[in-house]
């Protein structure tokens, strides 16, 4: 079991910055591939950024690729999403996952093994 603990979240106004963090549970972090979500309010969630277990490789989707930025620490256990540019349709709760060695394939579409509990992003026009 793998337990995620989203923080960083909170107000921001248009054009600024936040930055989230996730501390994993997990004994093997290295052998997980790493994932941001968001749902919306009134939408399903969607797929935000994920990092490969592998070689660190990240993956974004067009709607934030070149205004955020994923990494992780890997013995501290950490997964980090910078956000910077931020706008208002960014609005959302911000879920961290996990997946145990998912190929970089799938890291877009697969339902990761692990959620947190998510943490609440407001952008402010």
């Amino acid at each position: 079991q793998v337990q995620l603990v989203e923080s960083g979240g909170g107000l921001a106004q248009a054009g600024g910055s936040l930055r989230l963090s996730c501390a994993a549970s997990a004994r093997t972090f290295s052998n997980y591939a790493m994932g941001w979500f968001r749902r919306a309010p009134g939408k399903e969630r969607e797929f935000v950024a994920a990092i490969s277990w592998s070689d660190s490789s990240t993956y974004y989707a067009d709607s934030v690729k070149g205004r955020f930025t994923i990494s992780r620490d890997n013995p501290k256990n950490m997964v980090y999403l910078q956000m910077d540019s931020l706008k208002p349709e960014d609005t959302a709760v911000y879920y961290c996952a996990a997946h145990f060695r998912l190929p970089d394939v799938l890291l877009r579409v697969t339902e990761y093994n692990y959620y947190g509990q998510g943490t609440q992003v407001t952008v402010s026009s």
